[in-house]
């Protein structure tokens, strides 16, 4: 392979382990490379989208190739469905692979093969691709919900950007545990409060247990009628996440309708910054997903939408 461009800047997707992981192989692989420290930067769908990309060089990792990335001195390694093909930049592109999954062969190719790295890049392998025949699913998936958990700025933090110190790391206590408590709670309650958003997509609201495992069985026990389930997420800052989870394909087409992106089964994205609440997210999903416009062309109320939250009648 010829020599890779020097980056000005390392961008990588800031919601999972993959991200996560695969940027902090570029870094590395970087240093090696050049013997420089390069700037990581990771974005949520939404704040990717909207950043320019000014740099002349960049290693781009976890994030669809679109055609402004098409750049000379641009290398990009993802996985996500893409119909831009690469005239210009680096494209390293397999649907069968995570990002970590091939920033790691980058590394293994210049040397930086570790056994601890071998072990991590599988988990995230098996987590991001959810492979649940896989004998590991149930681990890969408490190391995956340690980013969704503390952070992906928090947890770089707490390993000091050295991704080994997240093999075998004291906080897995905590998510096998709430795995195997949380988890059954949740289902149950979850299950009897799923809300209707359109025809196809159900609103999970989730009081207790991991998000993912909780939405992936209900989808797997068909337990629901709808193709497409949702949840919200409300950030500290007040931005509030949806993910989109489904069997056939269709969640990457619901995140699109709101500028949001990932897997064909497993999508999300940022809602508008006048979006802060949970009940907010429920009225801008309705009106911007359901086929259906309202007679009087306006949304429900708020008050409306928590009451149907809470499984009661609208107060006229």
């Amino acid at each position: 392979m010829a020599s890779l461009p020097r980056p000005e800047i390392i961008l990588t997707h800031e919601s999972d382990l993959d991200g996560l992981l695969s940027g902090l192989l570029l870094r590395r692989l970087a240093r090696k490379l050049f013997e420089a420290d390069v700037r990581l930067e990771a974005h949520h769908y939404n704040s990717w989208k909207q950043r320019q990309l000014r740099e002349r060089a960049a290693w781009v990792s976890d994030f669809s190739f679109e055609p402004r990335m098409d750049r000379p001195d641009w290398l990009i390694l993802d996985h996500h469905t893409t119909e831009t093909p690469a005239k210009q930049a680096w494209l390293i592109h397999d649907l069968a692979k995570s990002a970590s999954l091939l920033c790691y062969e980058l590394c293994v190719a210049n040397g930086l093969a570790k056994p601890e790295l071998d072990r991590l890049v599988h988990l995230s392998n098996v987590v991001d691709l959810y492979l649940v025949e896989d004998p590991d699913f149930e681990l890969a998936c408490d190391y995956g919900n340690l980013v969704k958990t503390y952070g992906f700025w928090s947890l770089h933090t707490l390993i000091e950007g050295n991704p080994e110190r997240l093999l075998n790391h004291p906080l897995l206590e905590v998510m096998a545990v709430k795995r195997r408590v949380e988890d059954p709670l949740g289902f149950d309650w979850s299950r009897k409060n799923v809300v209707d958003i359109s025809p196809t997509v159900g609103f999970v609201d989730t009081v207790v247990g991991n998000v993912n495992s909780i939405v992936h069985r209900l989808l797997r026990e068909q337990a629901t009628p709808y193709q497409v389930l949702v949840t919200l997420f409300v950030k500290s800052n007040r931005t509030v996440i949806a993910s989109f989870r489904s069997q056939n394909g269709e969640a990457l087409k619901a995140a699109q309708q709101l500028q949001g992106g990932g897997h064909a089964n497993a999508s999300g994205a940022t809602l508008p910054r006048s979006v802060q609440t949970l009940e907010d997210g429920v009225l801008y999903l309705r009106q911007v997903l359901n086929p259906a416009p309202k007679k009087d062309g306006s949304l429900q109320s708020l008050e409306n939408a928590f009451a149907a939250l809470e499984g009661k009648v609208p107060r006229s």
